[in-house]
């Protein structure tokens, strides 16, 4: 590690950011919206957890036995608690991956193939503001609950689908997986090395913009209905949200039809713009301009002339001349370690970084500067750490509220505030309806 990220780490400690009844009061921007999240795997529920974490009521709905799919994703769980709930005792540990997603909301389970468990939902979108679900295209509509159903109850309902490829189309029926959406809509084919085989992105990345792009969808829904007092229906899916993300690449294809290519670390349009190798890790450097280039080559390269040399004087000419360009810069930067260039680039308004492991991020000094790690009770798991929710406002980051809950912890309480009674509610488990 470089010593000038030791500097700060030692200036600014190892601060977590910890969750404690003493927060400050904050006025969330979603207070008061309440959330039937039908959502399961990765895009559904980070879209209701962003939601949740701007103050929204999320009340997550779940196979009455396993649940989310998710939460039989491991290893690696949380460790559970010796004197964790009784009535937990027969849940398996608390997945990792179920809890990178689901904080801020609160779980019940129900059956609603089954008449009285439908009721329950039908209840629950009576009082609901959003609706998100995803299903397979018609799935819910032959169960009664489809968008035309769910409007009859509640006309002013932000219902919010998910899919694999949309509500249209022949491939509406098909199933959305992040992977194979990946390969079909062209991030595959322009991620890896120039030499090597499509690859793809380290995490689920087509499925989260999914969830980021109907998490907007649903906040501008809600606007929406502010002036017209109608609810609407939001057709998010991940066919089109890759291809949508697919930016400057596709533009390039449409535009000019120059077709994609991997391009390792490199930049199609910008050279230098990749990963080197120093002689002991890698560097991560992005010269943008012929201000920045020309104090690369003299400052870093100890080459000025470099800049003035028709083969790399213009990005152009750089983009033509890749593979020598980047033979010169690799030969200087493989002569020392990586904390030598990382010293030697600071301040110099040439954009660089170390290629960092996970360690390496949450040990950064703008991530410990920032809290970007949260401590929070789970009550299966004790102290758990999470990912800190990504937007401040006034200053503040967005609190988490509540934990990741274990299957069905809010189903008493969720039935009694819609008016079961506790007699009815053991009827309702005794029948595995909850």
């Amino acid at each position: 590690m470089s010593s000038f990220i030791r500097t700060h780490q030692r200036t600014l400690g190892r601060q977590l950011c910890r969750y404690k009844s003493t927060t400050p009061r904050q006025v969330l921007p979603l207070s008061g919206i309440k959330i039937v999240d039908l959502s399961r795997v990765l895009a559904g529920p980070t879209s209701t957890m962003l939601l949740g974490d701007l103050g929204a009521d999320v009340i997550k709905i779940e196979e009455v036995t396993r649940g989310d799919d998710t939460r039989n994703w491991n290893p690696p769980s949380a460790p559970l608690l010796t004197d964790a709930p009784s009535d937990a005792s027969h849940l398996p540990p608390e997945s990792a991956y179920f809890l990178a997603v689901n904080r801020n909301k609160r779980s019940i389970t129900v059956n609603f193939k089954e008449p009285e468990g439908l009721e329950i939902v039908q209840k629950l979108i009576r009082e609901a503001d959003v609706l998100v679900e995803n299903f397979i295209s018609g799935k819910l509509e032959s169960m009664g609950l489809g968008y035309e159903d769910c409007k009859k109850i509640n006309p002013r309902l932000v219902y919010a689908s998910i899919t694999g490829y949309g509500q249209t189309g022949p491939y509406r029926k098909a199933a959305g997986y992040d992977v194979i959406v990946e390969a079909e809509a062209g991030l595959m084919s322009i991620t890896g090395e120039p030499d090597g085989p499509p690859c793809k992105v380290g995490v689920a990345a087509t499925d989260i913009a999914t969830g980021l792009y109907t998490h907007g969808a649903v906040l501008a829904g809600l606007l929406g209905r502010q002036k017209t007092g109608e609810g609407m229906w939001i057709d998010c899916n991940l066919f089109d949200s890759q291809i949508a993300g697919l930016t400057n690449v596709a533009s390039n294809y449409l535009i000019a039809g120059q077709e994609g290519s991997r391009q390792g670390t490199g930049h199609a349009s910008i050279v230098p713009y990749q990963v080197f190798p120093c002689k002991d890790g890698f560097l991560m450097i992005g010269v943008g301009n012929e201000r920045q280039f020309a104090t690369f080559t003299k400052e870093i390269l100890s080459q000025p002339t470099l800049a003035s040399d028709p083969r790399f004087s213009s990005n152009a000419a750089r983009v033509a001349n890749r593979s020598e360009m980047v033979k010169i810069i690799e030969d200087v930067l493989l002569e020392k370690n990586r904390e030598h260039w990382l010293e030697k680039l600071t301040g110099l308004g040439i954009p660089f970084g170390p290629i960092n492991n996970i360690k390496q991020t949450f040990e950064h000094p703008q991530a410990v500067a920032r809290g970007l790690v949260s401590e929070v009770d789970h009550p299966r798991a004790g102290k758990i750490k999470m990912v800190s929710p990504a937007v401040n406002y006034n200053g503040q980051r967005m609190p988490i509220r509540r934990p990741p809950p274990w299957l069905s912890q809010h189903t008493t309480e969720v039935l009694e505030e819609l008016g079961y009674s506790a007699e009815k509610i053991a009827e309702l488990r005794k029948k595995k309806i909850v």
